[in-house]
This record gives structure tokens, sequence and C-alpha cells, in this order.
């Protein structure tokens, strides 16, 4: 049986207007890379989109995770619409390529990768997630929801599936280490960490009967690689839905609730994470608040059917209205905590360069 891979790429390569969206024409050149490496088999199917002022490139192939070819074309592509956003002027063209050459996998060079390897099921549905102005630890209440919470997911209490819980693969990203946790006897060792979400980031979630993949997390920190604040990371993930994992709304309903995450402005606010469609991935007030959209695709033979656009559903309204008015009530705080993160998560912003100047002023009571 042939297995296929499902890897989504994406970074900031330049923004119209600010760190707003993505300029049209490097859909374009990606579209038409991605094309390209299609009709040459490096990859079997592709779909490009854009989240905020991230460029997304959605990819199935037969080659694994990690594969060489399939993140050097990811690299290259975005080296050219990076060459693309210079020549337009957009904003922080090529922000998120930290590094100079390609050297094998894209690991450590700035844009974000979720990836996994199976072997397709007869009708294989996947969510594909994808975020703007937060960081990877958004999704570790969402996570840990989909796959151990019986108040979100009935199927872990009337499906025999789903019953024996699942392995949480998290990582420690400060210091670049993984621990496995299983639920639900590891439950509150896994909250105990997971809650720490700046430093703790579920990685992957495997099914415990089998060790089959269910969801993967883009893991990236810029900060972490940069030694200083270089835009928000933006993550992704991928979340299998139906016969033998969560089913479609129980994967979705984490998201009816626009809990807090950090990232908005500069990086360096909490806000709600807001639900929103594609054509509504436009972060404007307050350069947010901080999106995520939803897209549910079959995967068929290693093609791409769909994508159906979940979020755009009006039974989200709600929580889009809830955003609105965490976003009121937490942008009155101003320059004041709990809006503005803590002075651990400011380190990798632009304040210590402020604060440098004032140390010639302090003086000892």
């Amino acid at each position: 049986m042939v297995r296929t891979t499902v890897s989504i790429i994406k970074a900031d390569i330049g923004g119209l207007a600010g760190h707003h969206i993505v300029h049209p024409k490097l859909k374009e050149i990606a579209a038409s890379e991605l094309a390209e490496a299609k009709s040459s088999r490096i990859i079997e199917d592709f779909y490009i989109t854009s989240v905020g002022d991230d460029l997304q490139l959605i990819m199935t192939h037969r080659k694994g995770v990690d594969s060489s070819e399939v993140h050097g074309l990811a690299w290259n592509t975005f080296k050219k619409c990076a060459d693309a956003a210079k020549e337009l002027g957009l904003y922080g063209a090529g922000q998120d390529l930290l590094k100079d050459a390609f050297s094998g996998n894209l690991r450590g060079m700035g844009p974000g990768v979720a990836e996994m390897e199976f072997e397709e099921r007869p009708s294989d549905p996947i969510v594909v997630f994808m975020a703007d102005k937060t960081e990877p630890g958004a999704f570790n209440l969402p996570i840990f929801k989909i796959f151990a919470d019986p108040f979100n997911t009935a199927g872990l209490v009337i499906d025999p599936k789903l019953h024996s819980g699942f392995i949480f693969e998290i990582m420690d990203v400060i210091e670049s280490k993984v621990v496995e946790l299983s639920s639900p006897e590891d439950m509150y060792d896994i909250l105990s960490i997971i809650g720490t979400p700046s430093r703790y980031v579920i990685k992957r979630v495997f099914r415990k009967v089998d060790r089959e993949i269910a969801a993967s997390i883009s893991t990236t920190r810029l900060s972490l690689i940069a030694g200083k604040y270089v835009g928000k990371d933006d993550p992704v993930a991928i979340v299998r839905a139906q016969a033998g994992f969560p089913a479609l709304g129980e994967i979705l309903e984490p998201f009816s609730f626009p809990f807090l995450v950090a990232g908005w402005m500069r990086g360096s606010h909490a806000g709600p994470l807001m639900p929103v469609s594609e054509r509504d991935a436009r972060p404007t007030r307050f350069d947010g608040p901080p999106r995520i959209v939803a897209l549910g695709f079959q995967v068929k033979d290693s093609k791409l059917i769909g994508p159906s656009d979940l979020f755009s559903d009006v039974a989200f309204d709600e929580t889009r209205r809830m955003a609105n008015f965490i976003a009121d009530y937490m942008r009155r705080h101003g320059p004041f905590m709990p809006h503005r993160l803590g002075p651990e998560e400011m380190e990798y912003t632009t304040l210590p360069e402020v604060l440098k100047k004032l140390e010639g002023k302090f003086r000892h009571e």
C-alpha cells in the first residue's frame, strides 16, 4: 500500500500594507513553482493560500516527512517570492527566511512545517489549521480538548476506537527536547506543562492502540532561532478526522471559544484567537486580533479533494462576536499586563532596546 505524506509549509515573505496580507503576485509565483513540481512528480498535489501575511503551501507527496526534495522546493519557492516581495517593496520581505542557504530540511531555517505520513483509509478526511499573529503553543488548548477532553470529544467515551486514548508528544522549545505522555492516565501531567504554551508545545498526537499519527503541529519559534523578535511564529497544524479519529465537529468545537493567545501587535500582546474564513483572514485591528483558518480536505490517491472553508459557517458568528468583545476588553489595558505579555516573553521583542537606554538612570534606594 502506498503511503501518502501531507506537508504544510508556511512563511512570512512580505506583507502588503504592513503585516496584513500576501500580495497576489506571490501566490502566482508559488502556484507556478508547485505546478512545475507536480508535473515532475516531486509532489502529487498542492493548494496555495494565505492567512494574514503568511504564504501557505499545502502539499501531498510520497516522499515521507523531512524530504529534502519537498523542503527544498518550499525553500526555493519562498526565496523566489521574497525576491518578488523586495521588488514590490512589501513589508518584511523574506523575514521568515533566517538562513542564507538550504541545508537539507527546513528545521531551524525559519519557515513553519507540519507534516504527517500515513496509509490512506478508504475515506481519509483531514483538517488543515493555519494561524496568524500567534505562537505554536496556541494549539495546546484545542489539541488537548480534541484528543483528551470527553466534554469536547464524545468519541472518547462512546467510540471504542478512541476510548483507549491518545499519546501526546510534547516539545520543550527552550531546551529542544521532547516527552511522550498518554491520556487519560497522564492527563494531569500533560496539563501541568502545556499550560505554559510559550515553552511546552504539543508537536504530534498518536492513537494509543496502534500509534497511528493523528495530528501534527509546527513548533518553530522564530525568536529562539534569530535571538531577537523577527515576527510572530504563526503556526500550522494537520488533524485527521473520522473513522478512528475525532469527528469533524469534535475537531472544530474547541475553536468555538475565543481563548487568549500570545502574539497580536508586535508579538507582544495577549488577545483572543478568532476563527475566520479564508476571505476574512485579513487582520487589521491592532494588527489582529489573532486569526485561525480551518480547511477541510479529503485525501485520495495522494490527491487533495476540496477544500471546504470550515470556519465560514455562521455557527461561529457568536464566537467572532465574543472575540471582538474580548479584543475591546484587552485593548483597554493599553501597555499594561495582562494585555502586554510578561517579562519572560518580552525578552524577545523590541522592549529590551528601550530598557537598555534606561539602565544608567536607575539608582539604588
